[in-house]
């Protein structure tokens, strides 16, 4: 099953993501995971990239779309995969629907995650992570205990794009310029809409219950 998980900042895209990949057995691509990696490693990708991040603006479509193409064609994602970050632009689907088809594939569903602007904010910024693990914690409802990750004890930071001033422009660029998406999918009669303002476990649910996998 080839998915894509649509939905703006902080809509819950990367934690399902992960829960779905482990039931699916199929490969989680997080763009923005890739582009965080780059930077960690102060890489050309990732200098770049940095640019566009810590402003809370979207990396240009030709780098992201490159990205993309060659995780693709890796081994692990010919039997299905989990999209999240990507595509955020129209140009960017359609580059996407060029190299799936060049393979003889296609996208299965669209989980559009759908959650209100107030939910958003709360949960991100309360949100840090471990930089050496990438563990994510919420201050409120998953914190740890002395500001240092349960998983190797390093203490915790706040992502540059959580901050609240970035968030802000983060959803505003959202609007802006992913929401075409919505009708782009819906248009090819393969969007489904799943609420998320609750837990995560009841997201989960409403998506699995979405794609016909409710007894899993």
């Amino acid at each position: 099953m080839n998915l894509i998980l649509l939905g703006p900042p902080g809509a819950g895209k990367g934690t399902q993501a992960l829960e779905l990949s482990q039931i699916l057995k199929i490969p989680h691509i997080s763009t923005g995971e890739i582009f965080r990696d780059n930077i960690r490693k102060n890489t050309e990708l990732g200098k770049t990239a940095d640019i566009y991040i810590t402003k809370g603006e979207l990396v240009p479509d030709e780098i992201t779309t490159q990205i993309v193409k060659a995780r693709l064609a890796q081994p692990d994602c010919q039997k299905g995969f989990i999209l999240d970050g990507f595509p955020r632009t129209i140009p960017q689907a359609e580059a996407l629907e060029r190299i799936l088809g060049a393979s003889g594939r296609k996208i299965d569903w669209i989980i559009n995650i759908v959650v209100d602007e107030d939910t958003i904010v709360e949960r991100l910024s309360n949100r840090k992570v471990c930089p050496a693990c990438n563990e994510t914690y919420h201050m409120k409802f998953n914190p740890a205990e002395n500001n240092r990750c349960r998983n190797c004890g390093t203490q915790l930071v706040e992502r540059e794009d959580d901050r609240p001033e970035v968030i802000r422009h983060r959803i505003a660029s959202y609007h802006k310029k992913t929401e075409p998406l919505i009708d782009f999918y819906r248009h090819r009669g393969k969007l489904l809409n799943v609420r998320s303002e609750n837990s995560i476990p009841e997201s989960l649910q409403n998506t699995l219950y979405a794609l016909g996998l409710k007894g899993i």
